[in-house]
């Protein structure tokens, strides 16, 4: 009987993981499908809806700019995906049919011939939207590897195209120092002052406790996940092998990494919902970008179990995706749940929302990592309400 109570278990908690790995799984596919498979078809401009908010300050520049900032945006969520090579039969054909859209869909952007052909030296939030393609490519070098040489080259130019803008004295620096972290990556001459100005500046804007002003003044919002933590983590993964110039402030960035991990866990509510504050709400999940990251990154706190991790994303995906609204003809809207139109802010199009796929970051590990294996957990803010101890929570300095 306790052989088959054993393996009656075992068998309940397996399920409950494949469940939640396949319900990740159709949630991007349902988010990014039209994406990829219009832009391998050369038919992404004519299918991708014209759509910006309703305060925007230019709608004309928007618009030019949404095909290079939905491009970027959906690969640098699903890339480790595109990466991993693991998962079972059906994943595994659903990551081929990906991976041949990714390539077809990039050399679509890149040929001047095609209608898809996108420009990176029209307006400076391009710069914004290389940055994630270029941190796609360093997440995920299999994209690299299979992209034919000339395809190479017309990307890092269009990668260069972009130091023409001057970056906002803010996170942009880190989209800066993101290309050139690219660069730097695949063996070209890279601009080693961005990266450094990025990072010495962060340093600067540091308050405490895990978070970062965003320039010169601190907001309560999700900056600090959407772009300070993930680019600040990456970008020094990266420099750090090419110099030990940055390894003691590594280790500074690591210790606010884990403990703005923490935070973010203790966010997420019982039914995965989350404070509405700020700026840039429409990302959606993308408001746990870091979490995310740290999950993929095998870098989680000690006193976060990957399984509750799990959980509570899981819970955040449900509930920021669950509204009728959510999409549009196939699209995502502009709005936290469903279409809210009144919540997007003056820079925001049809290609900003997709920031979303930022959340599906841990399907790059393998079905047998532990943040897929293991059994459900509750997260904290479910062991609180249902009147649960849980740790003290501490700040640093």
């Amino acid at each position: 009987m306790r052989i088959l109570l054993t393996w009656c278990l075992a068998f309940w908690s397996t399920g409950l993981w494949a469940q939640d790995r396949a319900f990740w799984l159709k949630e991007m596919d349902k988010m990014c499908r039209p994406v990829l498979e219009s832009l391998a078809h050369d038919s992404l401009m004519i299918k991708m809806p014209q759509r910006v908010s309703i305060r925007t300050d230019n709608k004309e520049s928007r618009i030019k700019v949404q095909y290079v900032e939905v491009l970027g945006r959906v690969l640098s969520g699903i890339a480790p995906w595109l990466q991993c090579e693991e998962g079972n039969a059906e994943e595994k054909a659903m990551r081929k049919q990906y991976r041949e859209w990714t390539l077809q869909g990039i050399r679509n952007s890149l040929d001047p011939s095609k209608k898809d052909y996108m420009r990176y030296d029209i307006a400076g939030q391009q710069l914004v939207d290389a940055s994630f393609l270029a941190m796609a490519f360093v997440r995920a070098p299999w994209l690299w590897e299979n992209l034919p040489q000339t395809d190479r080259e017309r990307l890092v130019q269009a990668i260069r195209s972009t130091r023409q803008f001057k970056p906002g004295f803010s996170n942009w620096l880190l989209f800066s120092a993101m290309n050139e972290v690219f660069l730097a990556k695949y063996g070209y001459e890279y601009d080693a002052m961005r990266i450094d100005y990025a990072l010495m500046q962060h340093e600067q804007w540091y308050v405490g406790d895990g978070m970062y002003k965003d320039g010169d003044s601190y907001a309560f919002d999700y900056y600090n996940s959407y772009v300070i933590h993930p680019y600040l983590a990456n970008i020094l993964v990266e420099i750090t092998k090419k110099t030990k110039s940055y390894d003691g402030m590594w280790e500074k960035v690591k210790a606010r990494n884990t403990r703005y991990a923490q935070i973010q866990e203790r966010l997420i509510g019982q039914d995965g919902s989350f404070p509405p504050t700020g700026r840039s709400l429409i990302y959606r999940g993308a408001a746990f970008h870091h979490l995310a990251d740290m999950a993929w990154r095998n870098a989680l706190p000690k006193d976060l179990k990957p399984a509750q991790v799990r959980g509570a994303l899981t819970a955040v995906i449900r509930k920021t995706l669950e509204s009728p609204g959510t999409y549009k003809d196939g699209w995502l809207t502009l709005g936290l749940y469903g279409d809210q139109p009144n919540i997007a802010d003056v820079y925001n199009n049809q290609g900003s929302p997709y920031l979303a796929t930022a959340i599906f970051l841990p399907l790059g590990l393998s079905p047998q990592d532990p943040f897929w294996k293991d059994a459900p957990a509750k997260w904290t803010q479910q062991k609180v309400w249902q009147g649960q101890d849980v740790s003290h929570d501490p700040k640093i300095k």
